[in-house]
């Protein structure tokens, strides 16, 4: 087989519909697999979606794990050569499937590839391009004013929306990756309940000497943040996920770096925490 799309789904179960209507729509002449895997949602009304799509798998998890641990449960269930993360509140948008799938198989070192992504306003979501997170872009990103130059900057302003181009960090929305690949890594580090997990699955594969890429050709839709409650949780999450990325590769190596990181995310969230208030 393949490629196998796994989604893991959690309380969005009318924008997982139409994710599963644009797969049946649009991709065509390739052998595939559905996995949809259900982090116990509180709303059961994508059970129904079993009878509506029999061809595609559906697993219902018994507790919420969170992002990467359901996303490993379900590939190590996958039979495809190449595994697609997709997000349950995306939706494809036309038949460029097959083309990706030609275009990465021509590359002798490939990582992991992404699409430009736009929101339901059509507006261009930067997170389809981005650096790996350091001190500068780092802080351009958690404060406003702070710029530094395009091609190092957190969002990759430098390249073109529908270019194709090597980069550092996709986003986990739609994350083409070898399954071989996949599992040979370990798959998404579960220190990450949800957030940067994608950051660092992507760094992790530039380290073994593969490239990413940006596929800006091809685009979809995203609903984003749709099943997210922004409160303290929310923030807590996202915040602790960027702590867990620079404990992991800079408290050691860049020490220097890792002070600077640590005091900003702890005054950026302090700050978010206001604001909720």
């Amino acid at each position: 087989m393949k490629l196998s799309i796994v989604i893991v789904h959690y309380n969005v179960a009318p924008l997982l519909r139409n994710c599963l209507l644009s797969i049946q729509k649009y991709i065509t002449g390739i052998e595939f697999e559905v996995i949809i895997a259900d982090n116990l949602s509180p709303d059961v009304s994508w059970k129904s979606l079993q009878q509506e799509f029999p061809e595609f798998s559906f697993l219902a998890l018994s507790e919420n794990v969170g992002f990467s641990k359901a996303n490993n449960f379900a590939v190590h269930q996958a039979k495809g050569d190449y595994i697609l993360i997709l997000n349950p509140d995306t939706e494809l948008e036309d038949f460029y499937m097959k083309e990706i799938l030609d275009f990465v198989d021509s590359k002798d070192k490939f990582g992991c590839l992404g699409v430009r992504m736009h929101d339901a306003n059509g507006n261009f979501l930067p997170e389809s391009k981005r650096s790996v997170p350091d001190m500068f872009n780092s802080f351009e990103k958690l404060f406003k004013g702070f710029k530094i130059k395009k091609n190092q900057s957190y969002y990759r302003n430098d390249i073109a929306e529908n270019a194709v181009a090597e980069i550092e960090v996709i986003t986990g929305a739609f994350l083409l990756i070898k399954k071989d690949d996949y599992l040979e890594i370990g798959g998404f580090d579960e220190k990450y309940f949800m957030y940067g997990e994608d950051i660092d699955l992507c760094y992790t594969l530039l380290k073994k000497g593969l490239t990413n890429y940006y596929y800006g050709k091809a685009a979809i839709l995203h609903h984003k943040g749709e099943s997210t409650v922004k409160d303290e949780v929310y923030l807590d999450r996202f915040y602790g996920a960027m702590q867990i990325f620079i404990d992991k590769y800079y408290r050691e190596a860049k020490p220097l770096q890792y002070s600077f990181l640590k005091a900003g995310l702890k005054l950026r969230h302090q700050i978010a925490r206001i604001k909720l208030k």
